[in-house]
């Protein structure tokens, strides 16, 4: 039966920048197809663990500055010890700054990219090892954005850095597709969250946005459920290196 490649019983995800929003919305929708969870963050998540805990998965809460790879073995050691296996990654964790282009600072363009594309790709590096080690492939899911396709406004590094996201899961997904492991990722689009909070509170921007989205609301992290479950699991077999915009329709505008 077609819903059986959609299980995920007894699967062990890492999904980082978990404590809330859309990385809170994509480790529930895991947990509810079956998914135990290492959830790294630089804040608690308790919020999360109560959530995942309730529908009757292991929660394993991780501290981590996402900024500095240097944590990243102890990450992955860390998920090992506990569960014996990684079998699904999903590299949500990231920032945003604001500023002109004109002005923009070396500090705000460097921290920026650090934790959306250096970070992603050696968290991915990494994971990837780690299946290998396991034989036994596994699941990448990167976290692009509607600025992976578009320039944007006041968000230089932002744009770059969710530009690069794209281009490395193309990469990655060419490099290991011959070790089983799929590499994907997820453009969402406007979606109500701590990052897009300034966005909302401008009546003029929220309302432009608004305007040119077809399905004539901000999205939700529920929205992100059914994705993060389909690239999770045996239903995406053979998907590979593809971003999927989900959008609302602002793309096809």
């Amino acid at each position: 039966m077609i819903l059986n490649a959609f299980d995920l019983h007894d699967k062990v995800a890492i999904v980082t920048g978990c404590n809330t929003g859309l990385g809170q919305g994509m480790a529930v929708g895991l947990a509810q197809a079956g998914c135990h969870i290492v959830g790294v963050n630089r804040s608690d998540a308790s919020e999360t663990r109560t959530l995942i805990e309730s529908l009757g998965r292991r929660f394993l809460g991780l501290r981590a500055d996402l900024g500095n790879t240097d944590e990243l073995p102890a990450i992955i050691d860390s998920a090992v010890s506990e569960f014996g296996r990684i079998d699904i990654l999903v590299n949500n964790a990231g920032i945003i700054r604001r500023n002109d282009a004109i002005d923009f600072s070396a500090k705000d363009w460097d921290d920026v990219m650090n934790v959306n594309l250096r970070t992603t790709f050696f968290m991915s590096q990494a994971v990837a090892r780690q299946f290998i080690a396991q034989r036994s492939g596994g699941k990448i899911i990167n976290i692009a954005s509607m600025l992976s396709y578009q320039g944007g406004i006041r968000v230089p590094s932002y744009t770059a850095s969710k530009s690069g996201v794209l281009g490395i899961t193309r990469l990655m997904a060419n490099e290991w597709a011959h070790e089983n492991i799929n590499v994907n990722a997820i453009a969402p689009g406007y979606m109500a969250t701590n990052n897009t909070q300034d966005l909302r509170t401008d009546e003029q921007r929220n309302q432009e946005i608004l305007e040119r989205i077809p399905a004539a609301r901000w999205g939700q992290p529920d929205d992100l459920m059914g994705p993060v479950v389909f690239l999770a699991s045996r239903a995406s077999d053979y998907v590979s290196g593809h971003t999927l915009a989900v959008d609302g329709g602002w793309l096809a505008r």
